[in-house]
């Protein structure tokens, strides 16, 4: 009897010994979309993150807009990782840097016949800091972000330095 008693305390300290922080989290994968640019200016921006751990990440975005000469171009693609500080795993505060590769159209004085479009792409490396919400499923995401970085190649008609942001609905999978 004595035996079975001294049995019961290494199997609670065991059990208790192999218990986890953080929940099994499946989902590596998420796809986003960036709600907030698009209504605000009408470019459709993506973005794709994989997790690496439950506070760090892999992403890269894509965007395309009708318009060459807004600020950001007509087209961008670039990576970025992501550090999470955050209690929940894969969200809360988050801090990235990122790379931008853009390409886009300047105007150009109008001479005899009409204006003129100068074609340029450019490549910029920055900073940003966000926050993102997980539903209790872990499928659903809302972040809000937002950043700044430097032109390495900029033309004469270009600024140093770029802006990106955003409100991001997402996708876990």
């Amino acid at each position: 009897m004595k035996q079975k008693l001294l049995w019961i305390p290494v199997l609670l300290f065991s059990s208790y010994s192999l218990a986890q922080a953080y929940p099994i989290l499946k989902d590596e994968h998420e796809l986003k979309f960036n709600i907030g640019l698009f209504l605000a200016t009408t470019t459709v921006d993506f973005s794709y993150e994989y997790y690496l751990s439950e506070d760090t990440s892999l992403g890269g975005t894509v965007y395309f807009d009708n318009e060459g000469d807004d600020y950001n171009g007509n087209f961008g693609i670039g990576p970025n990782f992501r550090a999470y500080f955050g209690y929940n795993p894969r969200s809360g505060f988050f801090a990235e840097a990122f790379g931008l590769f853009y390409k886009g159209e300047e105007e150009l004085p109008p001479e005899a016949g009409g204006p003129r479009f100068e074609d340029y792409s450019s490549l910029a490396l920055g900073l940003g800091l966000g926050s993102k919400w997980v539903t209790r499923s872990q499928k659903f995401t809302l972040e809000i972000f937002g950043g700044f970085g430097r032109n390495i190649n900029p033309e004469e008609f270009q600024d140093s330095f770029i802006y990106r942001g955003g409100l991001s609905i997402g996708f876990r999978f």
